[in-house]
């Protein structure tokens, strides 16, 4: 296989199309083309579907270029770490991050991130959805309980737990009666949490007076004494030094589990390692305690 056939045809697919990546790379269109063409003939695969005014990667095209372009990335990156006598971490870094770590930690990490490694050009996407690292060109993901992947491998960052809170102001109801609760989405139906606390095991019977999107609007709102909720205790441990939140007791299941994913055929680059050596120093005993030194 050439190898600077497939340079272009990774050059090619990562634009979306010959023209955009022929102004990207200072390079003739017709060059890029005839290029992909001989790569295409060489292995006797079509590479792209090439419609009147689209290129699209065919299923043949798609798995090379999610094999091939990590795998040149690191090639570039060998060869600038050697021309330059080191291996400094330099370069673009694309994380994922979920919303409410992102929200609460993610800035200042990132800030204090850029200004030790000022050639590295972090981008930080938040969302919760599952990601394909590879096809969308993720060099770290970071996720809560992440479901086993055979292509991923990852580091433990910290441990959370659930707890059920509530202002002062709303007592714990009696034992079979309902208290007023505010949960996190649509989905949530449970109708009663079994919560964990010095005095035994007991069940709260909940009655969902209201419905949010956001973990933080969560806080917020039993904050203001609408209801009681489970939230992670970093995300209110503050609250509870300072009397504005009271625990009800601990809810009674699987802890929760922060990872920093990457793909496991890939050799780690210098400014993957260096973010996740980043995020340890931050976090060396990945306790909710250490979580909650950033949440405002």
């Amino acid at each position: 296989m050439d190898l600077l056939a497939l340079v272009d045809f990774n050059l090619v697919a990562r634009h979306g199309g010959f023209g955009r990546a022929a102004r990207a790379a200072g390079r003739p269109k017709a060059t890029l083309s005839r290029r992909v063409s001989e790569l295409e003939s060489s292995l006797d695969l079509r590479l792209f579907e090439r419609g009147t005014r689209t290129l699209k990667l065919t299923q043949e095209g798609r798995a090379l270029f999610e094999r091939t372009g990590a795998l040149l990335a690191e090639l570039d990156e060998t060869a600038a770490a050697i021309a330059s006598g080191g291996d400094k971490p330099r370069g673009r870094l694309r994380v994922s991050a979920p919303l409410l770590f992102s929200q609460t930690a993610m800035g200042k990490l990132a800030a204090a991130f850029a200004l030790r490694y000022p050639e590295v050009r972090l981008e930080v996407t938040t969302e919760d959805r599952a990601v394909d690292m590879i096809e969308e060109g993720y060099d770290l993901v970071i996720r809560v309980n992440p479901d086993p992947d055979e292509t991923l491998v990852g580091r433990i960052l910290m441990r959370d737990r659930l707890v059920v809170v509530a202002s002062p102001d709303l007592s714990r109801p009696a034992r079979d009666l309902a208290v007023p609760t505010v949960v996190r989405g649509v989905s949530d139906l449970t109708s009663a949490w079994d919560v964990k606390s010095s005095s035994g095991n007991s069940r709260i019977t909940t009655d969902p007076v209201l419905r949010l999107s956001s973990i933080v609007m969560v806080r917020d709102a039993v904050r203001a004494g609408v209801g009681a909720a489970r939230l992670p205790v970093s995300l209110v441990s503050h609250d509870l030094a300072a009397g504005k939140l009271v625990h009800w007791g601990d809810v009674d299941g699987p802890e929760i589990v922060l990872w920093a994913l990457y793909p496991s055929r890939r050799l780690l680059s210098a400014r993957v390692s260096a973010f996740l050596d980043f995020l340890k120093e931050a976090f060396p005993s990945g306790t909710p305690e250490e979580l909650a030194a950033f949440i405002d």
